[in-house]
């Protein structure tokens, strides 16, 4: 059997969820992700009524790097899947919490990528309401605490300072949507991102 690579999982990927979500009425699906500024990044993230992560460990990777980027994605996404080469199966099992949702991507006798879902993902109960703001930029957030006359001071603090604020003035659903709504309408990132309305 022939053994899966990074690029093709996740061309076959951003395929399936295209297809997934094309009756939605408000997506945006998002390469590489950035959480902790940057320092971390999902491969996928499907924003839409909630936000879903995606993780890809193809036969050709290592599970060196999974657990730490696993306590960052905990913190921050709603749902979250690895999505697997067979070779990495029975590891992954073992050091994935059992919310996480796990997909096994194999190469079939053409030569194409075919998903089989193994385990769908729970509803992360562990966020944290400060990670989840660090995925605003600065004047994002300085804006959401503008909108509630909350900004007084805070023009100059530190990013960390705002994010902190906001998730003291904002419960965690609310945040929550204002981030959504942010990542939908962000302009001047990378031209993979596309916002895609009414299933178009």
């Amino acid at each position: 059997m022939k053994h899966t690579n990074d690029p093709t999982i996740r061309f076959a990927l951003l395929e399936h969820l295209n297809r997934t979500h094309r009756r939605d009425k408000k997506v945006r699906i998002i390469e590489e992700l950035g959480v902790k500024h940057g320092t971390t990044r999902v491969d996928v993230a499907v924003v839409n009524g909630i936000m879903h992560g995606y993780e890809i460990k193809s036969d050709k990777d290592t599970l060196r790097r999974l657990p730490k980027q696993m306590s960052s994605f905990n913190l921050i996404f709603d749902k979250l899947t690895l999505v697997v080469g067979k070779n990495h199966l029975y590891d992954a099992i073992n050091m994935l919490p059992d919310w996480w949702g796990i997909i096994i991507a194999k190469i079939n006798k053409n030569d194409s990528v075919i998903f089989n879902h193994i385990r769908e993902g729970e509803i992360n109960v562990n966020q944290d309401s400060t990670s989840l703001a660090r995925l605003l930029w600065k004047e994002e957030a300085l804006n959401i605490l503008r909108e509630r006359n909350q900004a007084s001071g805070y023009n100059s603090k530190p990013r960390e300072a705002i994010y902190k604020k906001l998730s003291t003035i904002l419960d965690h659903k609310t945040l929550g949507d204002k981030v959504r709504e942010t990542l939908f309408v962000r302009r001047d990132w990378r031209p993979d991102s596309p916002l895609m309305l009414n299933g178009g």
